[in-house]
């Protein structure tokens, strides 16, 4: 063993991939040269989640056979993908902000849009404003649309409120003034005289971090940014410090909300792109997952500890969005089209005051986490539920690392049922499908409401908690596939060791899409092209592996809302100019149900995806075997199903003594150590060559 690690450490094969959810943190390491894959995972620390990382980064590496001593010559590669952001916006614990803005607009944070996201909701609480009014200044400035100055920047102002907010204790300060967009010299003088009489503080301006129009949603964005930037600096600088004390000397990786990765000190300036940072890592997995199997329509179902994220994949690739609402906050800038509903397997079950079951979105989270924990929790869980049901093991979890008491849950669920006037049994299965009705909710939003019928789609279910749900909710969607590859319960902490660097650019252009334009056109895409090669050369990315993926956000004549269309490669000509108009009207169509021939078209922002890539774990096939899987059976347990409503003995399966070619029909268990998998009667289950379990449901 130990010439094999001294063999393993002389050049550095590892890639290893660490996941921070509110609940469990994920640890994947991959071998370059062997192709080996190995997972692990450890509770979250709330309270401090770099302490969780570390310990569990720690475990990972010592349980392969390396020493402290080994590792920097041992891992190659090191990727992060956390919550960090999102906890901070979602429990309202970011930075105390101070904002600029033009004379006139202080109000605009706060009154944003008209339209009510609850029409009919007299009672809808809009978010929290995140910086109050007193911190809100207003400067003297001026700029027209075209970026001519009309009023010049009054930098005394500037630097009085400058002043106002040090004297305030401000941590952050957001600068957006208006067509800042177009003309940035007014925005980029006001962040100098800031950082001169607040060297310590955190400072955003909105041209930095989304030069596009739409005033609100470019000041909301620079506010979140401001909000969370010294709660990512400071979670990075405890973080950097540890990974160093375990002997890992090499550079570490966040991912974004786009599915890419940037190095820790750009997302530290930047951590507004990073508020989906751990769901965009799975659907990247997902996605290469289902690629190599020969699944190109795919709905991911990402189940965790606190919450499910669902994404839609048609032809192999994923949605995205430019723009999106984020805990109530709008934020402009490019994420992967993920949906999230407050439904996990800490998820607490309650009685509303019309009498009737409700699950989440408030969770029990890693502590005092579900009853079964023994923690002192007594309101029950959709995991106190599976256990209830003996879905789950009914004694441990984590392949026997944690304990578990039945006891707790089935006396928590008891008290429940009573006051519904149930059998413990079927409250703890209405808590299940309930839960899975909110999740079959977030999917519709996904699918049907934007022109997909989930029926056509297989389901790929991960997390945690994913595969134990996955088969109802395909039922409930009337799907006939699910999709759960190997090692899902880590799948995001995978999906960082499957992703690329990359970065968006982007400029606000309103110009039609007609010949007289073709030279801003053209100069507009210039533009982002220009900047995206600077970034490729300050990445030092060799010219082979770097990739330009451009497009144009258009709408009719009138329009409020763009669609995002791709631009072929080159300077456009007439020819490119048709053929971006067929392609406008074909995705006008497919989300509108309609196109209106011959109506002018209009060019609103101009869009750069550039992608530097890398060396990737690889997933190798494996030949297919003989059918019969009785040598991967471990045993029977009694499980209570809604099809038979009682208690039916139920075959386990060990996941690693399944093999590519094995085939059985439910009712079946498949345990391993980062998830449980629910085959229920009716369903039958085949591993293919990639050890991905395929489910196949009875029409």
């Amino acid at each position: 063993m130990k010439d094999d690690t001294q063999a393993a450490a002389s050049t550095p094969t590892w890639r290893v991939g660490v996941d921070s959810g509110g609940t469990f943190t994920d640890v994947c390491l991959f071998d370059e040269i062997s192709g080996d894959v190995s997972v692990w995972k450890v509770a979250s620390t709330p309270d401090d989640p770099s302490r969780g990382i570390a310990h569990g980064v720690d475990e990972a590496l010592g349980n392969r056979g390396l020493s402290i001593a080994d590792r920097a010559a041992a891992v190659a590669y090191l990727g992060h993908g956390t919550t960090v952001a999102t906890n901070a916006l979602i429990t309202g614990t970011g930075s105390k902000v101070g904002l600029i803005t033009t004379d006139g607009f202080r109000d605009l944070l706060e009154i944003g849009r008209q339209k009510r996201p609850d029409l009919y909701d007299l009672f809808a609480d809009k978010p929290v404003t995140l910086v109050p009014r007193d911190l809100r200044f207003e400067v003297r400035e001026r700029l027209r649309h075209t970026g001519e100055v009309v009023a010049p920047l009054d930098e005394a102002a500037v630097r009085s409120a400058a002043r106002a907010m040090k004297d305030q204790g401000v941590d952050a300060v957001a600068i957006c003034f208006l067509y800042a967009f177009v003309n940035s010299t007014h925005e980029r003088a006001a962040r100098a005289i800031i950082a001169q009489e607040l060297p310590d503080a955190f400072i955003c301006a909105s041209h930095e971090i989304a030069p596009e129009f739409r005033e609100f949603e470019r000041l909301t964005t620079a506010t979140v940014n401001a909000y969370l930037g010294p709660i990512m600096h400071r979670y990075i600088r405890r973080l950097t410090p540890r990974f160093s004390d375990m002997g890992l000397t090499v550079g570490a990786h966040l991912t974004q909300s786009n599915g890419g990765v940037v190095r820790f000190d750009v997302a530290a300036q930047t951590p507004v792109r990073a508020v989906l940072s751990g769901p965009s890592t799975g659907v990247v997995a997902a996605r290469a997952i289902g690629s190599r199997a020969g699944f190109d329509d795919i709905i991911t179902f990402d189940m965790g500890g606190t919450s499910s994220d669902v994404a839609l994949m048609a032809g192999g690739d994923v949605t995205q969005t430019n723009e999106s609402t984020v805990h109530g906050y709008p934020i402009k800038a490019p994420m992967l089209d993920i949906h999230t509903v407050g439904a996990g397997g800490g998820s607490i079950a309650s009685i509303d005051s019309g009498g009737l079951l409700k699950v989440g979105p408030e969770s029990a989270g890693a502590d005092p986490g579900p009853v079964c924990y023994g923690l002192g929790s007594d309101r029950p869980t959709v995991t106190d539920a599976n256990i209830v049901l003996q879905i789950l093991n009914p004694t441990h979890l984590l392949d026997g690392r944690m304990a578990v008491r039945r006891d707790l849950a089935v006396d928590a669920i008891a008290k429940m049922a009573a006051q519904l006037g149930m059998g413990v049994e079927d409250t703890a299965q209405g808590i299940l499908s309930v839960v899975s009705a909110n999740m079959a909710k977030a999917i519709r939003v996904i699918s049907v409401q934007r022109g997909h019928d989930p029926r056509g789609y297989a389901l790929m279910a991960f997390g945690g908690a994913g595969p134990l749900h996955a088969v109802r909710l395909a039922q409930e969607l009337g799907m006939s596939r699910v999709i759960v590859p190997r090692n899902p319960g880590i799948l995001c902490a995978m999906g960082l060791l499957l992703t690329d660097l990359r970065a968006d650019f982007s400029t606000t252009r309103l110009l039609p899409l007609e010949t007289d334009a073709l030279p801003q056109i053209n100069e507009a895409i210039a533009t982002v092209d220009a900047q995206g090669a600077a970034w490729f050369a300050d990445e030092d990315i060799a010219p082979e592996k770097r990739r330009r993926a451009r497009r144009i956000d258009m709408r009719y004549e009138g329009q409020n809302h763009e669609l995002s269309i791709p631009v072929p490669d080159g300077r456009l000509d007439d020819a490119a100019l048709d053929s971006l108009k067929c392609a406008f009207a074909q995705a006008h169509t497919r989300m509108y149900g309609f196109a209106v021939e011959g109506e002018r078209i209009h060019c609103i922002t101009f869009r750069l995806e550039a992608t530097g890539v890398v060396a990737k774990a690889d997933l190798p096939a494996r030949t297919e075997g003989p059918p019969d899987a009785a040598a991967a059976v471990t045993g029977t347990r009694d499980v209570w199903y809604p099809e038979t409503r009682r208690y039916t003995e139920t075959t386990l399966y060990a996941r690693d003594r399944l093999h590519p070619g094995m085939v059985f029909d439910g009712p079946a268990i498949i345990d391993q150590m980062d998830t449980t998998t629910l085959v229920p009667p009716g369903v039958r289950a085949r591993v293919d060559a990639l050890d991905n379990l395929i489910l196949e449901l009875s029409p």
